[in-house]
């Protein structure tokens, strides 16, 4: 069975759904991001599950029992907000306690919980500080430790590493995953940071105007998109818009080699092709492109040094920018304006129909 289980849920305000026929389930133990722009329902969607908002139609099940119409404190969730949401008079270990008092926990097992919890999230000893003297990184581990040490059914996180700078929401992306994994803690993430979704999620539910767009694994949802949203959503797409013929797309860049299995498309369908950036070989003059299926000719217009990886932006013949990300291996890559070729086969092109039908 399990733990959380939304059914056509949906939620409206005034004429406009902003959550409409959601379902989906999460199983115990296992870490879900909810990703998408601003205004997918994401938000909307955790607000449903903590009980801040009621469902105009639909059902939500946690361990079997309809908590639909169940306020906030009649359901065993923990609470992570962006903002952190600490008493600025308490001090840790009174922060962290405060939830337990709120719950029924006997007094005597407080302070062997907190001391626990405290371990658990690498801040042992710094339970007599308060909320002022810690960094934003302490602080947010803090605001995890004072949800985790109720032990809830499942832990809702609403943009929990956002208000952190980049080097340091790196750094506590994989904290926070092992922190929650380590609990076994059931939980929800909500977050619109592509990154952030794919190294904390076991799946990840991406939402597109109150709707989801599709369900997957993050390497799943890369590799496999089932819709031009999700493609362009994760990481970064080239497309080649064009028809099957004779088992390529024939598109105004030139011939593309797709994949044998071209996902049902027959002679003469319109399709759109995706190549992924690290996937594009970008090739000097005078190098050999026979070996490769696809190869078409540019102009390198921009090189961008983006540390481990350079950017390479080349123009091709229809006047688009087409973008090849490689490796910053210590060569140099060939001077912007010179002539160079892309190359790539038919294992890195994702085929899709060429409008998206997805809404």
């Amino acid at each position: 069975m399990a733990v959380l289980d939304l059914q056509n849920t949906g939620k409206a305000f005034g004429a406009v759904w902003a959550v409409e026929d959601v379902s989906f389930t999460v199983a115990k133990g296992e870490i879900v991001a909810l990703l998408g722009p601003s205004g997918c329902g994401k938000t909307t969607t955790l607000r449903l599950i903590a009980g801040f908002e009621t469902p105009d139609r639909g059902r939500i099940f946690m361990n079997g029992a309809d908590v639909a119409l169940k306020r906030p404190y009649e359901r065993n969730i923990g609470l992570v907000f962006q903002d952190y949401a600490l008493f600025p008079h308490m001090t840790v270990a009174e922060n962290i306690a405060f939830g337990m008092k709120h719950r029924g926990v006997k007094r005597s097992e407080i302070p062997a919980r907190t001391a626990e919890v405290l371990e658990r999230v690498k801040l042992p000893g710094l339970e007599n500080r308060r909320p002022s003297q810690l960094s934003g990184g302490q602080q947010q581990r803090v605001a995890l430790a004072r949800a985790l040490v109720t032990q809830p059914d499942v832990m809702l996180l609403d943009e929990p590493l956002s208000n952190l700078d980049a080097k340091l929401r790196h750094h506590l992306r994989l904290e926070l995953r092992q922190i929650l994994a380590g609990a076994g803690c059931t939980s929800i993430i909500v977050t619109h940071d592509q990154s952030e979704a794919m190294s904390l999620a076991d799946r990840i539910i991406l939402m597109n105007a109150g709707r989801i767009e599709q369900i997957d694994t993050p390497a799943g949802l890369y590799a496999r998109p089932r819709t031009r949203f999700s493609a362009d959503f994760i990481g970064q797409a080239n497309w080649f818009d064009g028809v099957m013929h004779g088992g390529r797309v024939a598109s105004k860049a030139g011939a593309i080699a797709v994949p044998a299995a071209s996902g049902g498309f027959g002679e003469g369908a319109p399709v759109s092709v995706c190549v992924r950036p690290e996937r594009i070989t970008v090739l000097a003059g005078g190098h050999d492109a026979a070996p490769y299926a696809t190869c078409i000719a540019g102009r390198l217009e921009a090189v961008e040094h983006l540390g481990s990886d350079l950017s390479l932006w080349v123009r091709i013949a229809t006047g688009e920018l087409v973008q090849a990300v490689v490796k910053n291996a210590g060569a140099a890559p060939p001077d912007p304006g010179s002539g160079v070729t892309l190359a790539f086969g038919p294992e890195d092109c994702i085929l899709l129909p060429a409008k998206d039908t997805s809404a």
